[in-house]
Order: C-alpha cells, then sequence, then structure tokens
C-alpha cells in the first residue's frame, strides 16, 4: 500500500516541534471531533505526517510520521476516540507559511485552507510534493 500523507496542527505555546523532537514522539491524543478521529483511524504505520503550528505561527515546520496506528485514547473519559503514535522524522528547511499555501494553485485546495477548525487532515500527494518543493526538504 502507498504511503499516505496526512497534516496534524498544534499549538507551538501549548505543544511545539522542538518539544517533540525533544520528547523523540507523541501519543497524539486529545483529538475531539469525528471527521479528525476518523482521519486517525485512516493513518496507517509509516504514513508521513506534516507539522504544523497554527494560531500564532501559522506554519507547516517539520515532517513526522505515524509509528503506531491507532489505539483507544487514554486522555478520553467518555466515548469512542482514537489516538495514534508518531515520531519526528525531519523539520522542513523552509518553513511554508499558511499565506503561502493558500496564494499556490496546488494548495489553495487543502483542507487546511477550507476546513480551517480540523486538527487532524489527509493531504493528497500532490500537495504532499508541492509542499516538500516550497519547504526545500526531501522525504
Amino acid at each position: 500500500m502507498a504511503i499516505q500523507y496526512w497534516l496534524v496542527k498544534q499549538e507551538p505555546e501549548a505543544y511545539s516541534w522542538s518539544d517533540f523532537v525533544a520528547e523523540k514522539g507523541t501519543s497524539w491524543t486529545g483529538i475531539r471531533n469525528f471527521q479528525a478521529r476518523n482521519n486517525l483511524r485512516a493513518m496507517k504505520k509509516g504514513d508521513v505526517v506534516f507539522f504544523y503550528h497554527s494560531v500564532s505561527e501559522k506554519q507547516v515546520v517539520g515532517l513526522a510520521t505515524v509509528s503506531r496506528e491507532h489505539f483507544p485514547d487514554p486522555t478520553a473519559e467518555e466515548g469512542d476516540w482514537s489516538a495514534v503514535e508518531l515520531k519526528p522524522f525531519k523539520p522542513l528547511k523552509t518553513p511554508v507559511s499558511l499565506d503561502q499555501i493558500k496564494a499556490d494553485k496546488v494548495l489553495s485546495a487543502m483542507l487546511l485552507v477550507r476546513h480551517t477548525r480540523l486538527s487532524t487532515m489527509p493531504v493528497e500527494a500532490a500537495q504532499a510534493k508541492r509542499l516538500l518543493e516550497l519547504a526545500e526538504t526531501r522525504l
């Protein structure tokens, strides 16, 4: 099966790329949106994940991989919620801003632009390729 691409959003003040790298990975918990939960459940081990700093920075800053597929979210006190484990892969050489994404013909159709409240989302292969080009980063 081909590698899929994803994007996760996180406020850098709450949990930044540098926090993630220092911890050498994390369980991606606390998702309480059904569409985002379903996206977590679709992630497969080895998939590539773009790490996006939301709110203050609004830019894609790094690449992660899925190291463990979905499991029950241990932070959920009720409901059927899932988590995955992610590990850092590499920082982007050049972060890609939301303004660049909105202005780019390929990237402007991303869910990041169209569904701004969604915290975990798929990224199409052509969009992933374009993000990597703008970031001057290879997988």
